[in-house]
């Protein structure tokens, strides 16, 4: 079971938490990105993220079943943020169900990899000193 979302809402990692449940699994693993003050050393004041919305979520599922295929997968939640962004906020929520913490920790690791290099979602960084395009988002 999957559950994807791309939202211009905040992202909640208890809702995310909740939907990974399972009784029979053992291992719960989440990745949660944050927005930072600093990237390639410059100051950041905020980001707004963009993404192709029908192409993104069809990567999304497209890659959280490729996990599932891989792994012995209960649940994968995929949920990114769209639009503006401050300091703090949630970017990015993966997580993984599994029997075993291990495969829980291996996909979740590799989910968060790909989405990087493979989903077309962008953030556009605003720096004190100006912008710059960061495509993909590190």
């Amino acid at each position: 079971m999957h559950q994807i979302l791309l939202s211009e809402t905040p992202l909640s990692i208890d809702a995310s938490y909740q939907y990974l449940q399972d009784s029979e699994a053992g291992g719960i693993c989440l990745f949660v990105g944050t927005i930072r003050t600093k990237n390639q050393n410059k100051d950041v004041k905020n980001l707004t993220m963009e993404a192709y919305n029908a192409m993104a979520k069809k990567q999304m599922e497209r890659i959280a079943t490729e996990a599932a295929a891989q792994w012995p997968i209960r649940k994968i939640t995929v949920s990114h943020r769209t639009g503006k962004l401050e300091i703090g906020d949630i970017a990015v929520i993966i997580g993984v169900c599994s029997i075993h913490r291990a495969e829980a920790f291996r996909a979740c690791e590799w989910l968060i990899d790909t989405l990087k290099k493979e989903v077309p979602i962008w953030k556009n960084e605003f720096y004190t000193d100006g912008s710059a395009w960061l495509v993909p988002h590190p």
